[in-house]
């Protein structure tokens, strides 16, 4: 029985098969890493953005700048409660966002719902 001739495996291929197998980084794995470096190191050396949350001293001021802080504010000047398109066209805000401020401010307390779409500071 005659010997099948294999296909030739060139040694290129041969020593990044080598390479590979022994985890011996390539020169591109070793640029790589020099880039990422780089980027590390600029990102160390810019300074970091000045902090944009201060914690106010007035608990009707606090908040005031976020969006569920102007809801929050809408419905304590309201001691009788507010209706929900009232919010809604004193704030601006779109009826998902608005749903998703008033489940959020009941949750964490904030609120009570006195009826159906109108809500009380809590």
């Amino acid at each position: 029985m005659a010997k099948k001739k294999g296909k030739s495996v060139s040694f290129d291929a041969m020593v990044k098969f080598f390479m590979h197998s022994y985890h011996i980084p390539t020169k591109r794995d070793i640029e790589g890493i020099n880039a990422r470096l780089e980027r590390i190191e600029r990102l160390l050396l810019t300074p970091a953005p000045a902090s944009r949350r201060t914690a106010a001293k007035d608990p009707d001021k606090q908040n005031a700048e976020t969006a569920s802080g102007a809801v929050l504010a809408i419905i304590r000047r309201n001691p009788e409660g507010v209706g929900f398109s009232e919010i809604q066209v004193q704030t601006g805000f779109d009826e998902k966002k608005l749903r998703n401020i008033l489940f959020r401010l009941h949750k964490l307390d904030k609120i009570k719902r006195k009826s159906r779409g109108v809500y009380l500071h809590a």
